[in-house]
């Protein structure tokens, strides 16, 4: 089978086909093979190590979620078989035409759904919704969202809207993503080089970190909440918090599978409901062939997409 994997800590450029030996399904997993793969941030970020010589051990294959058909299942796994269409996320190991993924994280694919539909709600759907619920808006209130163009983004500004939030504001790194933005019903949208971002939100769901940590917790308002969902790291001032009576939640999606694993499952089924009645669209900003997971990591890395990244093998 094919695999992309890097050997060494870098930039797009580190990424390898190579070719290897299918997996065997242990207990709890199933092999699936793949037919869409999702390109996520954290993906990227993985392939550039923490910046002092750790990260994954090297080598590693990056992913994050998967889409495809069970081609064998594990000896202890019930509830699927050979053939199923499943969609799973997956943590690791993901850019490769067979996948080994957790049977109590797949999730069969509806009918009439195709794969790519299913990776781009998969991961990106359940972080969006997994930091709206941590959230909890209530009556009133607003909600800023970062990277609101990425794959989760997006999906988070249409779901706010559906949850009846009054004023969602997107912040992205470029105007020329306006547009894209309010056809999916974002009432406001901002670029991070403004000097104001206007109102200051009751929540702010920062899916990008790092140097821009700082705006966003500066754009909570007073008694405000931000939910912190990022691979970008990044630090803030104690004061701001303490001044603010502002509070930051972290959130990632290894925790929340299986410390919320009732509310796990209750998203998924939303997630399918609302797709399946038109309610909510998954962008896909580009299908690209495995061979080009560097590619696809460039358009990450360069800001530049409107939605998903999906890899096909």
């Amino acid at each position: 089978m094919r695999r992309v994997r890097f050997h060494a800590y870098g930039g797009p450029e580190v990424l390898r086909v190579e070719e290897a030996e299918p997996p065997v399904p242990g207990p709890g997993e199933l092999l699936v093979r793949t037919e869409a793969i999702g390109v996520t941030l954290p993906c990227v970020r993985r392939t550039h190590g923490d910046g002092n010589g750790g990260g994954d051990p090297l080598p590693a294959m990056p992913g994050g979620e998967i889409a495809g058909t069970v081609v064998a299942v594990g000896p202890d796994v019930t509830g699927f078989a050979v053939g199923d269409r499943v969609t799973s996320l997956t943590f690791t190991g993901s850019y490769a035409e067979l996948v080994l993924a957790p049977a109590f994280l797949a999730d069969r694919i509806p009918d009439g759904a195709s794969a790519v539909e299913a990776v781009a709600l998969v991961r990106s759907g359940q972080v969006a919704l997994a930091a709206l619920s941590t959230a909890a808006p209530r009556d009133g209130e607003s909600v800023l969202i970062t990277g609101a163009a990425s794959a989760t983004g997006h999906l988070a500004v249409q779901l706010a809207k559906l949850q009846g939030v009054p004023r969602v504001v997107a912040a992205v790194s470029s105007a020329a993503k306006a547009a894209f933005l309010y056809g999916l019903g974002a009432d406001e949208v901002v670029t991070y080089d403004q000097d104001s971002w206007g109102e200051p939100a009751d929540i702010v769901l920062d899916g990008v970190g790092g140097e821009l940590l700082p705006r966003a917790l500066a754009a909570v308002t007073e008694g405000g909440r931000l939910i912190f969902f990022n691979s970008g790291g990044g630090t803030v001032p104690a004061y701001e918090l303490l001044a603010g009576s502002k509070t930051i939640t972290g959130l990632t999606m290894r925790r929340f599978t299986t410390v919320h694993r009732e509310r796990y499952e209750q998203h998924r089924a939303q997630l399918w409901e609302l797709a399946g009645a038109g309610r909510l669209r998954a962008a896909v900003h580009a299908e690209l062939p495995l061979e080009e997971a560097a590619k696809a990591h460039e358009i990450i890395e360069a800001r530049a997409n409107l939605g998903k990244v999906v890899l096909r093998p």
